[in-house]
């Protein structure tokens, strides 16, 4: 979907309330935000496709709030971002960090072991550290882009990029890789 047709899309939503053209906006951007999240809750699809949803029923019913300064992807973006962060605030939920997650319910997607291996590896990062990796390295995002999605500052993404990465190099290169 070029950028005119995207505008378009967001234009008619906004006067019209157009769920069609919603709904088009969805079927583009689903798979990167469900997999955005998918990242962020360790695996638990069941909790990506709710969070998802919640981030798209926020998009649309705060689509006024879209003013066109960045891309609609980093606006979607920044809602998932944020629906995940008052999910974990609200559920307290938080990892053992020094130990990655011992089970794996793997779906019918997962089936590989490099899968499994690069979750484990994602899995000992931090949270902050986890978000910057999955945008750039999963997602293709700029470091502005990640910027203006998590609200921290470039030097700061930069730094938990090579912290991240270093950190799932080496407990890649433990667990067989080169």
């Amino acid at each position: 979907m070029d950028r005119n047709e995207e505008t378009a899309l967001i234009a008619r939503v906004r006067s019209y309330h157009d769920r069609h053209a919603f709904g088009r906006l969805v079927a583009e951007y689903q798979s990167p935000i469900r997999r955005f999240l998918l990242t962020q809750t360790h695996g638990n699809g069941q909790l990506a496709d709710d969070l998802a949803q919640d981030t798209f029923v926020k998009a649309y019913t705060h689509i006024d709030s879209f003013q066109g300064r960045s891309a609609f992807s980093t606006w979607l973006f920044r809602i998932a971002y944020n629906v995940h962060y008052d999910y974990v605030r609200v559920h307290h939920t938080t990892t053992d960090l020094d130990t990655p997650q011992a089970l794996h319910t793997p779906s019918r997607h997962d089936n590989t072991a490099l899968r499994l291996d690069l979750q484990d590896a994602l899995d000992i990062l931090t949270p902050n550290e986890r978000t910057c990796i999955t945008l750039q390295l999963m997602e293709g995002q700029p470091i502005l882009q990640i910027a203006q999605i998590t609200g921290i500052p470039e030097n700061t993404i930069k730094s938990y990029l090579a912290r991240g990465k270093h950190k799932m190099a080496a407990f890649l290169r433990a667990n067989g890789y080169k």
